[in-house]
This record gives C-alpha cells, sequence and structure tokens, in this order.
C-alpha cells in the first residue's frame, strides 16, 4: 500500500473509531437521546473529518520528505476514511434500540481497530498480540471516561 494512503487509512480509521464511540458513549450516557447520539456521529463523520484531513495535510506539509501529490493523497485518505468509518456506526443506531445500537457499535469498533492492527502489526513484523492490546487498551479507556463524562453530565446539568 502506498505509504500516504497507508498514512490516512490509519489515521483516519483509528481516529474514526475512537472518536465517533467516545461522542455516542458520552451523549447516550448523558441523555439517553436517539436524535443526540445520531447528532454526535454526524457532526464526527464531517467536521472532524474534515479537520483531522487538514492536521494530516499540515503535518505531512511540514515534512520535508513529503511531495505535494503525497500530502494530498494522505489529506483525501484520511478524510475519506474518517468519514466513511463514522457514517457506518449510524446504521445500527438507524435499525435497532438505542442500548442494543451502542453494543453493536462498541463490537464494530474494537473489530475495526483490531482488524487494523492485526494487519498494522504483521505489515512490520511485530507481534499482534502486543499491537493489538496496546491500541484496544487505549480505545476502551476512552470508551470507559466518556461514559463517566456522561454519567457526571446526567447527574449535573
Amino acid at each position: 500500500m502506498n505509504p500516504s494512503h497507508k498514512t490516512g487509512l490509519a489515521f483516519g480509521l483509528t481516529s474514526g473509531v475512537i472518536t465517533t464511540l467516545g461522542v455516542m458513549i458520552g451523549l447516550d450516557t448523558a441523555t439517553s437521546l436517539r436524535m443526540a447520539v445520531i447528532a454526535g456521529i454526524l457532526t464526527v463523520a464531517i467536521s472532524d473529518a474534515f479537520s483531522d484531513a487538514l492536521g494530516i495535510h499540515i503535518s505531512q506539509e511540514a515534512s520535508d520528505t513529503n511531495t505535494h501529490s503525497q500530502v494530498w493523497q494522505a489529506t483525501i485518505a484520511t478524510f475519506l476514511t474518517k468519514l466513511i468509518t463514522a457514517l457506518t456506526f449510524l446504521i445500527p443506531i438507524l435499525l435497532f434500540p438505542l442500548q442494543t445500537a451502542i453494543i453493536i457499535n462498541l463490537v464494530w469498533g474494537l473489530l475495526l481497530i483490531t482488524a487494523f492492527n492485526y494487519y498494522l502489526a504483521k505489515s512490520r513484523n511485530e507481534s499482534p498480540i502486543k499491537t493489538i492490546a496496546e491500541h484496544l487498551g487505549i480505545a476502551i479507556i476512552v470508551i470507559i471516561i466518556t461514559y463517566y463524562i456522561g454519567k457526571l453530565i446526567s447527574i449535573y446539568f
């Protein structure tokens, strides 16, 4: 895979999963409103995809080793991957009761992180277990933190 595409895919997928799960869990815990969760997912899919793509774009421009074409390839790959990844979390929300959809999305998100990190570890001749455990651990910490932030918001606001 082209390194610029790999950069965009890695960043967009990871950010898409972790950000969307965090927003979704926090909003669900704070409000239990399907509409709030849908709005959060759409916000991440659009606004955060543009933000992350611009961040990658500037980061890649700051590196003296990237060509103009490579910068734009990473930018577009980041945007599309983040957008599509975040939008996949809408499907269960639209098809199932909210609490069921949240569980489905948790499994889906952790599966995406696991699958991509397996691929990443294998492509770098590293231990998949170590790579997967490290990145799943971070994702789970984000989920736990956003759950408790949602709880605090529901209590105090």
